[in-house]
């Protein structure tokens, strides 16, 4: 019998490419697998806030009592965080008897042919197979790329949720917002809502909800959010709520994600009834590391999954009003087809100091290429502009410790570093526990 570590080295082996999008091999496993949701689905794509909004719906859905299941990807650390039951990361052993379905299906021997899957397919619908007989009420699936395409798009959800849509994996989505829509699109289903989060969405997007007859809830028209410093307040189609704290998860950007989450459970108000009690309290306690999360200490350590020019914009706002440090330091690691340079005239303004890392994924530039990169475009003409009169510094690292270790022996003690990019760059600092930190300078 396999371990769970061994089920995921198989899993690596099966297939010649990291990444095949389609549908059919991932269906036909699942149809030999009996494979069905017996319970409420919820299914979020979008370029960035996917995983804010899971946790939301999340939080709120076990604050109003229900059993729970969530299949989110990628994961910081373990890959046990890829599915959470209750609230809760699964241990590696669930994992187990979900693989072993998907290996009897894939290849089952004799006359039938045995299928080819990705590391991905492979290990959602074992997540799938294992949520599915977990005596759930409800479960949250985020579409792992795009969305027609995604493995999690073989299940028809009872409700889909689309967040901004921005640029990001162009080279498999499209070269514009129009097509990146029409492939997040893919998950509306005919006469079932789908809420749209993204303020100013896609033409694609609303076209084919149109075309295909879904139950559109669009942010500014269906729903709408109001507030002050203190609190803010929901409105939509015949449901109110006033008074409402700001989502623990911090960012300005979180509004617009909670907008669209409450604009969900709205919808499935007659399956899912939730209180207005559930919903402050599954706000004010909902947790997810690496989106605009702030480490207590010194330095200032604020770490964020940010990786495309969008998600940048966002963290550099939410940088930008945290106050005042002498000197910021960043520590970036990135994948090689990511564009950089909107990312960096997005942050250029308020970092000092630049740790560019490698990353333990073939597909991750390394940090001496970041590094040339960067420096090119400091040369040109978008890399200039009016900022705070200092002088830049940057170096290259073999790995994101190594990167935030200088870091900490560099930066003051009122100074700021923020660890940003690839998932692999804030779960690489992550890989023991939240850093422990005291700048050199503390010492007596």
């Amino acid at each position: 019998m396999k371990t769970h570590t061994e089920w995921l080295a198989h899993c690596e082996r099966l297939h010649p490419h990291t990444i095949d999008m389609g549908l059919e091999r991932v269906r036909t496993v699942a149809d030999r697998m009996g494979l069905t949701m017996p319970c409420p689905v919820i299914t979020v794509a979008g370029t960035n806030g996917k995983g804010s909004t899971v946790a939301m719906l999340e939080s709120i859905l076990c604050a109003a009592g229900y059993r729970t299941g969530v299949y989110t990807s990628p994961h910081l650390v373990h890959f046990e965080e890829r599915m959470r039951i209750d609230g809760e990361a699964a241990s590696a052993a669930q994992f187990v008897p979900g693989m072993e379905a998907v290996e009897l299906a894939r290849a089952p021997g004799g006359d039938v042919e045995a299928v080819s899957l990705t590391y991905f397919e492979f290990t959602t619908l074992a997540v799938l197979w294992v949520l599915a007989r977990s005596g759930l009420d409800v479960v949250i699936l985020e579409v792992g790329l795009g969305g027609r395409l995604d493995a999690v798009n073989i299940v028809d959800p009872d409700c889909a949720v689309i967040t901004s849509i921005d640029l990001d994996h162009m080279e498999l989505l499209g070269p514009d917002r129009e097509a990146i829509g029409r492939e997040k699109a893919g998950i509306m289903r005919a006469g079932r809502p789908v809420v749209v989060s993204d303020p100013v969405p896609p033409a694609t997007v609303l076209a084919h909800a149109a075309a295909l007859g879904a139950d559109l809830w669009r942010a500014g028209v269906d729903f709408a959010v109001e507030g002050d410093r203190q609190q803010w307040g929901w409105s939509g189609r015949g449901r109110r709520y006033s008074g409402l704290a700001y989502p623990a998860l911090r960012g300005a950007n979180q509004l617009v994600n909670a907008a669209g989450v409450l604009a969900a459970l709205s919808a499935l108000r007659e399956v899912l009834p939730v209180t207005a009690q559930a919903v402050r309290s599954g706000l004010a306690t909902v947790e997810l590391p690496g989106r605009f999360q702030i480490v207590p200490g010194q330095p200032a350590l604020v770490l964020d999954v940010a990786h495309n020019g969008h998600a940048a914009a966002a963290l550099a706002a939410n940088l930008d009003a945290m106050g005042y440090f002498p000197a910021t330091h960043a520590v970036f690691g990135a994948m090689a087809d990511k564009e950089l340079v909107s990312i960096w005239a997005r942050m250029h303004p308020l970092v000092d100091h630049w740790y560019f890392t490698d990353l333990p994924t073939p597909r991750a530039a390394t940090g001496t290429a970041l590094q040339a990169q960067w420096q090119a475009h400091q040369k040109s003409p978008a890399g200039t502009g009016p900022t705070r009169a200092v002088t830049r510094t940057s170096q290259a690292f073999s790995d994101p410790t190594a990167a935030l270790s200088a870091a900490l022996a560099a930066a003051d003690p009122a100074d700021r570093i923020v660890v940003f990019g690839s998932f692999y760059t804030v779960g690489g600092v992550l890989q023991q526990g939240l850093p422990q930190r005291a700048a050199p300078h503390l010492a007596p």
